[in-house]
Parts: C-alpha cells; sequence; structure tokens
C-alpha cells in the first residue's frame, strides 16, 4: 500500500515538516510520497521552501490563489498513492511512528475509507496576545477520540486526516468556497450523505502557529461569511444544521428576536471584539460575536 502526502502551503516554513516526514519514511521504510502545493505564497515563503524541492516527489507552485477547497482537490492530480494523507502546513510530527500508526490502521480496517488522527497545541499557556486561538483549541478542538468517536463528522477537521483515493475522486471538496471556514465540515457533512464512514484514531499533530487574537478574529469574521454563503444555499442548508452556530441560528430565525439581536448587537458589537482582543475571556463571547455576525450577514 502507498501513502501520498499532501501538504497544501501558503505563507509558511514547510521544511521541518517534511524533514521530519522523510525520516520516518526512510527509517521505517514506508512507502510513500510527499507533495508539495504552494498556494501563491509571498516570495519570501516560495525561496524558503525550494530548499526542500529535491525532498519531496513532488513540489507545485500555483501562480494564482486558488483557495483551501480546490487546492486539495488539486492532489488527486498528483497523487499515486491508493491512500492520501492531508496534513496543514502548520503542523508539527510529535510521534515518530505517526505515519506507521495511519498504515497499521488501515492494515487492521481494511474497510476503512476516512481517518481523522486528530490535533493537539502546546500545553504551556501563551501569551495574551495568543490566548484566544489556544482557549478555542484546547476547550473546544483538541477532542481526545472518544469524544470524537461519539460525534464523527462534526468533530472531523483536515488538518491531519487520510482518505482513500478513490473516496476524494468520489466526494472532492466543494470548490466553490475559496475562504477560510467550514470547508472542512461542509465536506465532512458530503461524506455522511454518502454514507462514508469517518474513523477517528489517537495520531495527532501539534498546532505549530497559533495566530494573534486580531489575526484569529479576522479568520473567524472570514469563516462566518463562508457560512453565511453556504447556508444560502438550500442544497447546503440541511447538510449543516448540526453545527452549533446553525443551530443557534435556527432558534432565532423567523423570530422577533432576530431583529432585536441584530440592532443589539451592533450596539455591544465593538465591546465584545474588545473583550475577545484581550485573549483570556470566556469563550461564550466569542460564540454570541459568531451568531450577531451570522444574523447580519444572513438578513
Amino acid at each position: 500500500m502507498k501513502l501520498s502526502i499532501c501538504i497544501p502551503v501558503f505563507n509558511f516554513d514547510v521544511r521541518d515538516l517534511i524533514f521530519d516526514l522523510k525520516k520516518e519514511i526512510e527509517t521505517s521504510a514506508i512507502e510513500a510520497e510527499i507533495i508539495v502545493i504552494d498556494d501563491a505564497s509571498a516570495e519570501k515563503f516560495k525561496q524558503i521552501n525550494r530548499g526542500v524541492e529535491e525532498q519531496v516527489h513532488n513540489f507545485v507552485f500555483l501562480k494564482e490563489n486558488i483557495g483551501r477547497s480546490k487546492i486539495r482537490n488539486l492532489f488527486l492530480k498528483f497523487s499515486t498513492g491508493e491512500y492520501l494523507l492531508f496534513l496543514d502546513c502548520d503542523g508539527k510530527v510529535i510521534d515518530p511512528q505517526f505515519l506507521k500508526k495511519y498504515i497499521q490502521f488501515i492494515y487492521e480496517n481494511p474497510e476503512t475509507q476516512v481517518i481523522y488522527g486528530g490535533r493537539k497545541v502546546l500545553e504551556a499557556v501563551p501569551d495574551q496576545n495568543h490566548y484566544l486561538r489556544w482557549k478555542f483549541s484546547v476547550e473546544r478542538e483538541n477532542l481526545p477520540v472518544v469524544l470524537r468517536r461519539g460525534k464523527s463528522y462534526l468533530s472531523f477537521q483536515t488538518n491531519n486526516f487520510v482518505i482513500k483515493k478513490e473516496v476524494l475522486e468520489k466526494v472532492i471538496f466543494n470548490p466553490e468556497f475559496k475562504n477560510y471556514g467550514y470547508e472542512d465540515l461542509l465536506f465532512a457533512m458530503d461524506l455522511k450523505s454518502e454514507k462514508i464512514r469517518i474513523d477517528h484514531i489517537d495520531n495527532a499533530i501539534l498546532n505549530n502557529d497559533l495566530e494573534e487574537n486580531s489575526v484569529y478574529l479576522n479568520k473567524v469574521e472570514e469563516s462566518v461569511e463562508s457560512l453565511s454563503r453556504m447556508l444560502k444555499d438550500k442544497n447546503l442548508y440541511d447538510k449543516l444544521s448540526d453545527v452549533k452556530l446553525v443551530r443557534l441560528y435556527q432558534q432565532v430565525n423567523h423570530t422577533p428576536f432576530k431583529a432585536a439581536l441584530k440592532s443589539l448587537f451592533a450596539i455591544v458589537e465593538n465591546r465584545i471584539k474588545e473583550n475577545l482582543l484581550k485573549g483570556n475571556v470566556s469563550l461564550r463571547y466569542l460564540d454570541i460575536y459568531k451568531l450577531g455576525l451570522l444574523i447580519r450577514k444572513m438578513a
């Protein structure tokens, strides 16, 4: 069985990740290829990463940015493995047998089609300027495998997963959505619609790049914009009905409270954002902020 390791890159130094993967491939004699596609990064990062072009099977530099969904679909063109392992470029391998764990699970479970390995962040508490992203990761994203298995589609993320190539050829990432946000959940729900199971194992990658609070909030705003576009598509609305933010929106939609909440959010938005920028606050503020943004965008 051959594994294609697929790494989409945008404005990040991917050398350490490639060196760690290459080391395990060679040390354990794993049949694998590493494919990297750069999504039109700044020239600074292109030059940095050109230093590892010879260490990978294929390093593709795109002239124009095509976004998070299309770039993952593009790996189908270059990969030759039966299974594709997708890793975010800011991930860090923390287990010297990372690849072997995936391969062993596939051999022991030959019917498996999609496997999510999980994610972690550093245990050390970061400074206040990076605290919000870290807090969200610890409290909401980095769930232990036993909890992930209880909600296998909602807890799926694209930072570290294996998929059978023939499955991705059948269920691709929706190319209509280029920007950050909810493309992973939409993909998971497309898998659910096709009755394709997602298996979860304990094989985490470390998130090696915590954004500053302001950068993370910008990404939150971008993600809510993406979600609103998805919800305005009648064919996608029902697929996302189990998402927490969508459930909150549904509770107030078509009620008199929606207009009242929209008006109230306009008054308190800046105050909520100021609190979030401080970092160490309850994530309920973030929930309220997201809901207010979504109500506005869905009006």
